[in-house]
């Protein structure tokens, strides 16, 4: 009686475990931003959503690492996926001094929500990401814009 209650009990935290899990999207590939044409371009915007490029990211249980190349560099970011604070070291502007961002990541079930602090220009800033793939299977990467707009960048996966 005690061994079938224990496994009832084991094989009702693995479907628990399973479940949970499936519901975290795996954001791991080589991305390209989707670049609307001209005339479907917001003012002032662009049309790439305000500088995503090209990126690189790799995910495993405990990280979310983006990497993306500027030129002849290549930028590193790596996020811990269970909450705790991340630090990054960014490029100064202008050939400035690098700063260090401090960044945590959230679940919002199938979102990924980053939110990233820095020292900038003209005092603290923050920033807030929330990932998410469609049901295509694109990157969508929202942010909030000037006034209020929420930005959105699209991107295909590589093949």
């Amino acid at each position: 009686m005690k061994r079938s209650m224990l496994f009832g009990v084991f094989l009702a935290l693995v479907v628990v475990t399973v479940a949970f899990a499936q519901g975290k999207p795996n954001f791991q590939g080589v991305w390209a931003p989707q670049t609307p044409p001209a005339a479907a371009a917001p003012a002032g915007g662009g049309g790439r959503g305000g500088g995503g490029g090209p990126m690189t990211v790799t995910q495993t249980a405990t990280q979310l690492t983006v990497e993306r190349t500027m030129g002849q560099n290549t930028m590193k970011t790596v996020y811990n996926l269970d909450g705790t604070e991340s630090k990054n070291e960014m490029a100064g502007r202008g050939g400035g001094a690098p700063t260090t961002s401090t960044s945590t990541v959230k679940w919002d079930g199938a979102k990924l929500v980053i939110t990233t602090k820095s020292e900038g220009a003209n005092g603290p800033q923050e920033r807030v990401q929330t990932w998410s793939l469609s049901p295509e299977g694109n990157l969508a990467i929202e942010q909030p814009g000037q006034g209020g707009a929420v930005r959105t960048t699209v991107y295909s996966k590589g093949k």
